[in-house]
């Protein structure tokens, strides 16, 4: 049974582009802090808010991701989640967590997704019962992750698994890269109305200083290019009408390492 009492989600901007996430369950008093790309900003951050830190759940071993372990774990005595993939490359892990794992925050649930791509053992959050993804590197505003170690078919499958997900998924991806991924975008599918007018949106947010995180799952089927390769505008202005979607995904993700 779903909660009758939200989850609460305090987003924060740290180190130089990223976001840094804090999830409570009010009902238990349970605080997980999403990845730790700084100790210090999630520290203050949770003593504004009034959480306690008992957990840490990590997407991936990069710096900016696990390197906050330690620290939050010495100054909160915080358990830490990660994927079992890189259990090895994540400092302080003490629970390993797969592929269709669950994993408990007071009575809440959230599923595991493995999404190798960005790195071979990337992993991401799911809360079913709030409509909640926490995606790490994976998928981004109007973007996808570098392909520091996966293929491109590793990346097309994960972002399928996330393509099956309910359109009202609310997606909280970790970095503000969305107007320079909006550029990007608009190269390869410039007479998309929704991709326009998503862009035209994110300029206006981020000349406000705002952010562009969380976004949905339906604004990104409809305008983030990385999850359209299937769309027959995008094929031909690649001139890749036959072929298949991982390799036009490939093509696509090539483009915007160049861009």
């Amino acid at each position: 049974m779903p909660s009758s009492t939200p989850l609460q989600t305090r987003q924060f901007p740290c180190l130089s582009d990223n976001y840094g996430f804090l999830v409570h369950d009010a009902v238990s008093g349970e605080t997980a802090c999403i990845d730790s790309p700084d100790p210090d900003a999630i520290l203050r951050e949770a003593e504004a808010a009034g959480w306690r830190i008992t957990q840490i759940w990590n997407t991936h071993h990069h710096h900016d991701h696990a390197g906050g372990n330690l620290a939050l774990k010495a100054a909160t005595g915080a358990r830490v989640t990660g994927p079992a993939y890189d259990r090895a490359r994540i400092p302080g892990v003490d629970n390993a967590v797969r592929e269709g794992d669950r994993v408990k925050l007071g009575a809440r649930e959230a599923r595991v997704i493995f999404t190798p791509g960005h790195t071979t053992g990337h992993i991401a959050y799911h809360f079913a019962d709030d409509g909640v993804l926490f995606i790490g590197d994976t998928l981004f505003a109007l973007g996808c992750g570098r392909l520091f170690e996966g293929t491109p078919a590793q990346m097309w499958d994960s972002l399928s698994k996330l393509l099956a997900l309910p359109e009202d998924t609310v997606i909280y991806c970790a970095h503000e890269y969305t107007q320079s991924n909006a550029r990007f975008a608009l190269t390869v599918d410039p007479d998309n109305p929704a991709l326009r007018e998503y862009a035209a949106r994110v300029d206006a947010l981020r000349a406000e200083g705002r952010p562009t995180v969380p976004t949905t799952l339906a604004a990104e089927k409809a305008a983030n290019p990385f999850l359209r390769p299937h769309d027959a505008a995008i094929r031909a202005r690649l001139g890749m009408e036959q072929a298949q979607d991982a390799e036009v995904f490939g093509e696509i993700r090539r483009r915007k390492d160049a861009f």
